[in-house]
């Protein structure tokens, strides 16, 4: 099952955009729950997950975020997914956070985050269509495609495994 399906964020048919999320930012020592890096660094790159008592996650990218949505009881012990309350990545043209769920998410191209081969955020489908174009993007998802299987194939480097882009 997708992580939007849980969630209940899929974009269903045609939208403007990925609304931006007011979360908190991290601080100089938040850390990525998935791979441990100070996630202030990379501030062009990071994810929040803020739940209903006001804790958030921050991560180093989009792509450990997801990491952490697929196996939340590895990474959030005591958490649930119905404790979320705004989930938020870093759009890669605006640099601003918005809805995960309403993004869309380019793979495979020749963007590298601080993890290596990510999953690119990308607020809507012109600024998707130009990163594609750009930057040699093998696959565009919605957040519910966003799959085990694909970053498993983003950390093996296996780009081709992605598929051509349409």
């Amino acid at each position: 099952m997708g992580s939007a399906a849980v969630f209940g964020l899929a974009p269903r048919g045609a939208r403007a955009g990925a609304a931006a999320v007011d979360l908190p930012a991290p601080g100089p020592r938040d850390i990525c729950p998935v791979c441990g890096m100070f996630v202030a660094k990379y501030p062009d790159w990071i994810a929040t997950i803020l739940f209903a008592d006001g804790h958030a996650e921050h991560f180093d990218g989009a792509k450990d975020f997801f990491k952490y949505l697929n196996d939340m009881p590895k990474y959030a012990q005591g958490r649930s997914a119905d404790q979320i309350t705004t989930m938020g990545v870093t759009d890669y043209y605006g640099v601003t956070r918005v809805a995960a769920g309403e993004a869309l998410y380019a793979a495979g191209s020749d963007v590298l985050g601080p993890m290596g081969h990510e999953l690119v955020p990308l607020a809507d489908a012109a600024d998707a269509a130009e990163f594609m174009a750009d930057h040699q993007g093998r696959r565009l998802m919605r957040f519910d495609e966003v799959t085990g299987a694909v970053l498993a194939t983003l950390d093996a480097g296996d780009l081709d495994a992605l598929g051509a882009a349409p």
